[in-house]
């Protein structure tokens, strides 16, 4: 296996883990940890491993620069041919021309550099979006000149995919005029070749007569302070041409010409270009892979603050549930009304008396029309827990959406989520008021097989049948809602009555210690019933972190795989396939190690 397969190897893991959407979330600086990601993406597809993947491919040299800078005027009078569209009007370049030699043709008109950009060939400006190709004699074998968009274009796409171009490059051109070479955007530019380790000249365009060797020996100065100190320099005066896109008279431009033609020729000097970029950018890796790491980090922190905020919302409506449950004000209104009726006309004595009773009680109601006052107690209940629920949900939404409003990250996702549906959050859904109806239906069958259970197993069958099921279980269900309920015996004020008698009943038939063991088992499901409605609930907002937030693991994955790179980083063949010595050292001393 060759040396470089390593470090191409971990490359593409590297890769791998930043196909993910790894900042959805408005957290820290998300728009520059994004930017980062495409940048870091981008450099990778565009430059480091086509490069790896095939060392010994020609030369790219990118010619970037400020507005006005002479971009396209210097790329055609190096040619000596009219191949970009240099003009007044602002930007110029809004697509890239990449001029290469017939040699060259086939590796820069496929997809190996700069994938994302389809390939156009012929006359015209090209379309935005695209990469236009021109091939011509007049660049030598093994060298490419792309000219970039401005790097301070007004138009923010053409800004981008001039950084992008200027990562993908084994050199830069870099041009700037002697009326802005001290601007700051140009500078934060060479700023990044240098911690990059980018290959780089910079070129002085339209130096005015009078200022000749003054304002280059002032750029030079610059660079020395700003850690360029080195870098070659070209001067190019300015001249006034016939017409706009008229070239510059060879001779002014032969010193680039001749310094690019020297590098292309000689093998060991295009091989330390290329390697000096190449280790620059992987160098890089180093810092921008943790940097990305920390920033999903601070992705998932934001995503536990909103589970969080979510969690508390819904659990402050379960308590809410819970104080409704247990101060007596679901044993108000109807509820009332309806124990009334059960108690003070004797129902439920008759009910306890015997079978004939029950009997003579459903035709009673059946001849009047008239439900049972037992079943309308049941009925009552039922209305009145389901309304409990809804008001601990409706609560708890509400909570939970002023709760994400609160926060950046919240924010963003209802506003993504749109008006309508974050209205509909700041409610219960739809459905809870079916779910609710089917859960205390359900935990009202649950009591009853409590109380026929319990009555099994206690052998109070007989006395069980002759009070009836149903009474006994509404008994229970009316414990269940009393402050006291089954933990030092059931007195459940309702309305300022109570329900002695209920709780004398109960415990002649099963037992003191047996209705507060009761109580608890059914106060305990219902409320385990409620919690599973709450949580489904809570869903609603958490399905939109789950949606969007990044896999775990994420930031361990990209840590480990800048380590992998940093690792095999030199790992880098030279211009003949040839593995790095050092590499090649170590390899040897792993060999004699084993």
């Amino acid at each position: 296996m060759k040396e470089s397969e390593g470090l191409l190897g971990a490359l593409r893991e590297l890769r791998r883990h930043l196909d993910h959407e790894l900042f959805p979330l408005a957290a820290g600086d998300a728009a520059a940890d994004r930017r980062a990601l495409r940048e870091l993406t981008g450099q990778l597809d565009d430059y480091l491993i086509p490069r790896l993947s095939a060392i010994d491919a020609p030369l790219l040299a990118v010619v970037g620069g400020s507005t006005g800078a002479g971009k396209s005027t210097l790329v055609n009078s190096l040619v000596g041919a009219d191949v970009t569209e240099p003009g007044v009007l602002r930007p110029t370049t809004l697509a890239p021309t990449l001029v290469t030699g017939p040699a060259d043709r086939d590796w820069f008109t496929g997809l190996h550099v700069l994938p994302g950009l389809p390939r156009v060939t012929g006359a015209g400006p090209g379309e935005p979006g695209t990469l236009r190709v021109v091939v011509t004699e007049a660049v030598p074998p093994g060298l490419a000149l792309l000219d970039a968009p401005d790097i301070d274009s007004v138009v923010a796409a053409n800004r981008e995919l001039a950084a992008q171009l200027l990562a993908a490059a084994d050199l830069w051109l870099f041009t700037t005029t002697a009326a802005r070479y001290a601007d700051e955007v140009p500078w934060g530019f060479l700023r990044e070749a240098r911690e990059r380790s980018t290959a780089l000249a910079v070129i002085l365009s339209r130096v005015p007569p009078e200022g000749a060797g003054v304002v280059a020996g002032d750029l030079r100065r610059l660079l020395e302070a700003n850690g360029l100190g080195g870098t070659p320099l070209f001067e190019v005066p300015e001249l006034s041409l016939p017409e706009e896109n008229a070239r510059l008279p060879r001779e002014t431009v032969r010193p680039i010409g001749d310094w690019l033609s020297g590098i292309t020729a000689d093998a060991a000097a295009r091989a330390d270009v290329v390697r000096q970029t190449l280790s620059g950018a992987l160098e890089s890796l180093a810092v921008r892979v943790p940097a990305l790491a920390d920033a999903v980090d601070r992705q998932h922190a934001a995503a536990t603050e909103l589970r969080g905020a979510t969690g508390a919302a819904y659990a402050a409506g379960m308590a809410r549930f819970d104080e409704g449950m247990l101060d007596g004000s679901l044993l108000r209104g109807e509820v009332l009304a309806r124990w009334q009726d059960f108690i003070g006309t004797g129902d439920l004595m008759r009910s306890l008396e015997s079978r004939v009773g029950r009997l003579r009680d459903r035709v009673v109601a059946l001849l009047s029309g008239r439900p049972a006052p037992e079943s309308e107690l049941k009925v009552a209940l039922e209305s009145g827990v389901e309304a409990l629920i809804r008001s601990a949900a409706d609560s708890a939404a509400e909570l939970a959406l002023e709760s994400w409003s609160s926060r950046e990250a919240g924010r963003a996702l209802l506003e993504r989520a749109g008006a309508v549906e974050a209205g509909r959050l700041g409610r219960s859904s739809p459905q809870l008021r079916r779910s609710a109806e089917e859960a205390v239906r359900s935990w009202q069958g649950y009591v009853l097989d409590l109380v026929r259970q319990e009555g099994a197993e206690r052998r109070t069958t007989a006395r069980l049948a002759s009070y009836g099921v149903n009474g006994a279980g509404l008994l229970l269900m009316i414990a269940v809602f009393a402050s006291t309920g089954g933990l030092t015996g059931i007195e459940v004020g309702i309305a300022g009555g109570t329900s002695v008698l209920s709780q004398k009943i109960l415990e002649a038939v099963f037992g003191d210690q047996a209705v507060r063991t009761l109580t608890m088992k059914a106060r305990d499901d219902l409320r385990t019933r409620v919690e599973g409605i709450l949580a489904r609930e809570a869903a609603r907002f958490t399905a939109l972190l789950d949606a969007v937030e990044p896999p775990g693991g994420a930031a361990a994955a990209l840590r480990a795989a800048g380590e992998a790179v940093r690792a095999h980083r030199r790992e880098i063949p030279d211009g003949s396939g040839r593995a790095d010595a050092a590499a090649a050292v170590a390899a040897g001393k792993r060999a004699g190690g084993r």
